[in-house]
């Protein structure tokens, strides 16, 4: 993964474990008259291989540098189940559209787009074509764009690949970078805080952007961190607004524990999809209490890397697998809940994670992670250590 705390789950997680909101950034360059706080990847990216030049943009930058992570055990996995047997499943809700925006700029002042610019960049099929050809994979490849829960979804399609036989292992996740578009967009709706996101309080004020990705190899091996349940719900209550009761986040809730064989007293911590917004975070906390009780520990992550759009699902089921991956002694160390400690009177009153704060699964240590987006796009992950 690679986001505002850094690159690579060594750099990222003791951040995240700290309640790191240190390492945003203030950009002035992209709503007029705001200076916004956005959760931007200062890290290095690296350059795109110039037989893959077609697909050059900041977008599939960030999913490369994610890539590259986990490219031993790609490579591994096709060695031995072959290029054909592997598929590539990304989720995306801006593809390259920060690059478009430059080539578009450029044809105002010429009269043509910018010799660099190919459609490629910004047609959202491209991500997942362009780490097919980076890694040289001839199975299935696709892309998903749900809005906020496409990273999840695209972790959904994988598990689905594999259990059709269609695929022996997936390369799945997400990548969205910042750009005019969506920072205007979400500034049309009155959604962007002009602060740091202040999730679940009385004073919350809108979201804090981000940008990022987060890759995973999924394959159907019994070890390592497993994808248990998935829930998913379409809701269509609103274009961007979600159902206010909360029933199409309880639905992919509930559905997630019914796949995972689960009930709700078997989950250890629940990452919250916590935008900071008025409607998602009143709405998702009622969802919360009715499936989950106020007595699991929750947090939402936002604070610390913005909300990345359609990467966020990944991005945080990859928190959730590190949760998993340190988890010793049968005790879970968990991400804080970044916030002014403000209760809403008009939210139910939830166990919302202090920083230090670890949580004793009485059994198998299994966490769930919501993700929510524009139209009532709904999906929920439940993730759990690998039985002994």
């Amino acid at each position: 993964m690679v986001n505002a705390l850094g690159a690579g789950a060594e750099e990222v997680w003791p951040r995240l474990l700290a309640g790191d909101t240190s390492r945003l950034s203030l950009r002035a360059d992209l709503v007029p008259d705001r200076t916004l706080l956005l959760g931007e990847v200062r890290s290095p990216l690296p350059k795109l291989p110039r037989n893959l030049a077609r697909y050059d943009c900041r977008n599939n930058a960030l999913a490369l540098a994610a890539l590259l992570q986990i490219e031993p055990a790609v490579a591994a996995a096709r060695a031995r189940f072959g290029s054909h047997r592997l598929g590539v499943v990304m989720g995306t809700s801006t593809s390259g559209v920060g690059d478009a925006e430059e080539a578009i700029r450029h044809q105002q002042r010429t009269g043509g787009l910018a010799p660099s610019f190919d459609y490629a960049q910004l047609e959202f099929g491209g991500i997942a074509h362009f780490i097919a050809d980076f890694l040289a994979i001839t199975g299935p490849a696709y892309t998903l764009s749900t809005a906020c829960s496409s990273g999840a979804r695209a972790l959904a399609s994988a598990r689905s690949l594999l259990a059709l036989g269609l695929c022996d292992a997936v390369i799945a996740g997400a990548a969205d970078s910042l750009c005019r578009l969506t920072t205007n967009g979400f500034s049309a709706l009155h959604a962007i805080s002009q602060e740091l996101t202040n999730p679940c309080s009385v004073n919350r004020r809108g979201l804090t952007l981000g940008e990022g990705a987060a890759l995973f190899l999924v394959t159907s091996a019994p070890s390592g961190i497993q994808l248990l349940g998935v829930g998913e719900s379409s809701e269509a209550h609103h274009m961007s607004a979600p159902d206010p009761s909360g029933a199409g986040a309880e639905t992919a809730m509930r559905g997630a524990l019914e796949d995972a064989r689960l009930a709700p007293s078997d989950i250890a911590y629940l990452n919250l999809h916590g935008t900071g917004t008025a409607q998602n975070d009143s709405m998702e906390c009622w969802a919360a209490a009715r499936v989950l009780g106020g007595d699991v520990p929750m947090s939402s992550t936002k604070p610390m890397v913005g909300h990345t759009l359609g990467a966020a699902g990944a991005m945080e089921a990859g928190f959730c697998w590190l949760v998993l991956r340190a988890s010793r002694d049968g005790l879970l160390k968990l991400p804080p809940h970044c916030w002014d400690s403000a209760q809403d009177p008009e939210l139910p009153e939830l166990l919302l994670v202090t920083k230090g704060q670890q949580a004793r699964p009485s059994g198998r240590a299994v966490v769930m992670t919501n993700s929510f987006g524009f139209g009532g796009n709904n999906c929920t992950l439940v993730l759990g250590a690998a039985t002994p």
